[in-house]
């Protein structure tokens, strides 16, 4: 059996600045990563951007500006994410890097020989926003519901395309295989139900005189691949494939994350693709819900847009990458605002793991022994099966909700022990109190490290030390 474990979220597109969403997504594979080193495995993280399409063609010419120059500058935007956020991702790809463009044409040339790729008039409904075809089933209005502020557009040419229809068995064979394919449930049943549907061939090509801004199709100048083909395959490019296989086999398959409005592309169209290329498919697929403010879906327009830069201006990083994971069921919508933060920060984080922290080690220092923390160090992380299993089906919030569980019960252990009053006449009864509170807040920031790795190593060094430290002031 590998001990590795590679994870990869989606690949944003660079026509906006990361939001609070991506930021969820890439906190949420950093945190599976974090804690995948921790139970001994060697592990391989992947993120980048989504650098071709219509959309970045369009933003750049916007700003009279080539979509290279516009990309490039963008990119640096997503790629501060690792500062900003403390993410430990190990590649940063682009899908205009030279590697991910020599093995989407290697990927596609496959796909072809295998007989999966073929060349027809078509005419059809396209939402620039998502980069996909939409059926008159699907628009509201008219619409697209993801993006009611932008026209849907008729799209009549000669494209390649990708014999999509000829997969869904082989998909729900595997789907029924792999029951955990997709977590959490609900979106598995989703996407079950739509392959159940009968899927429809899909187009993988764009006349390179209406939208230059993509990778050339492998013997045909005049067409460039669909955004989604192209893209999808940074997940595997980014492992040397096919150059190096040894690499590849050494880590693929692998586990991805996306939003719920990926769920289609990465759970049907991706694992299609690569049958069709004669590779394994994923392993998982992780599907978060969206972030809505006071119930409505964050909008330019509508002023209310949340920034991952501005979360962690007002709260700090550790703090913010708290937040995002704990605001929500996995897979579901979540609703917050600044309000509900501010709540939150203050009676988790200021009133809780922050107060408790700087009440023990105030005792502490007040005690005449040391404590050896030694044998605590990896206790957290060995053979935690409950801790692992949470984690392997996305479920942070259990895991961060133990967490807090324990700052209450320590916190109720202090009222109740009054270990201050024992200090001059009862000092085996302090030491005993201190100890197990010591411990216990010792436990605490080892079990924090893949959620809020600053923080942890702050409460750690503190006790080991026996210097106060100040987290989380109130707001």
């Amino acid at each position: 059996m590998k001990n590795t474990y590679y994870i990869t979220t989606t690949l944003p597109y660079v026509n906006a600045k990361p939001h609070i969403g991506f930021a969820l997504e890439i906190v949420s594979a950093d945190v599976l990563a974090r804690a995948n080193k921790l139970f001994g495995k060697e592990v391989f993280f992947n993120t980048g951007t989504d650098e071709h399409g219509l959309k970045i063609l369009r933003k750049a010419e916007e700003l009279g500006v080539s979509a290279q120059e516009y990309c490039n500058a963008q990119a640096k935007n997503f790629k501060s994410l690792r500062d900003l956020l403390n993410v430990e991702f190990d590649r940063f790809i682009r899908t205009t890097d030279a590697d991910h463009k020599e093995a989407a044409q290697k990927f596609w040339k496959i796909c072809d020989e295998n007989g999966f790729i073929y060349k027809k008039n078509y005419k059809a409904n396209y939402c620039v926003g998502c980069e996909l075809e939409k059926t008159n089933s699907e628009l509201v209005d008219g619409k697209c519901p993801d993006h009611p502020n932008a026209e849907i557009e008729i799209i009549e040419e000669e494209n390649y395309f990708f014999k999509f229809s000829e997969f869904g068995e082989r998909l729900l064979k595997m789907y029924k295989d792999n029951p955990d394919f997709v977590k959490p449930k609900k979106r598995f049943n989703e996407i079950i139900s739509f392959v159940e549907q009968g899927l429809q061939d899909f187009s993988i090509s764009r006349l390179k005189e209406k939208m230059p801004c993509g990778v050339e199709v492998p013997g045909d100048e005049k067409h460039v691949m669909y955004v989604w083909f192209d893209a999808l395959v940074n997940y595997i490019s980014t492992l040397g494939w096919p150059n190096e296989e040894e690499n590849f086999k050494k880590w693929w398959p692998g586990v991805q994350f996306c939003g719920k409005d990926n769920l289609r592309q990465q759970s049907a169209m991706w694992q299609a693709m690569l049958m069709a290329a004669n590779l394994p498919c994923s392993k998982k697929v992780y599907v978060n819900g969206f972030i809505n403010i006071d119930g409505q879906k964050m909008s330019k327009s509508l002023g209310n847009v949340i920034s991952p830069e501005e979360m962690v201006q007002r709260y700090g990083v550790d703090a913010t990458r708290y937040l995002l994971l704990s605001m929500g069921s996995f897979g579901e919508d979540a609703d917050i605002n600044w309000a509900r933060l501010d709540e939150k920060f203050n009676a988790d984080l200021a009133n809780g793991i922050g107060n408790l922290t700087s009440r023990v080690i105030t005792l502490y220092k007040k005690a005449e022994f040391d404590l050896d923390f030694e044998k605590s160090k990896r206790k957290p992380f060995v053979d935690n099966i409950e801790l692992e299993k949470s984690l392997d089906e996305g479920r942070f919030g259990d895991e961060i909700t133990r967490i807090m569980k324990l700052v209450q019960e320590l916190d109720r252990s202090i009222e109740q022990q009054k270990p201050w009053e024992l200090i001059e006449n009862e000092p085996e009864a302090f030491r005993e109190s201190i100890e197990g509170l010591a411990r216990g807040v010792y436990f605490i920031g080892l079990k924090l490290k893949p959620f809020m790795p600053e923080t942890s190593e702050s409460i750690v060094n503190s006790l080991e030390e026996k210097n106060k430290v100040k987290l989380f002031p109130r707001l």
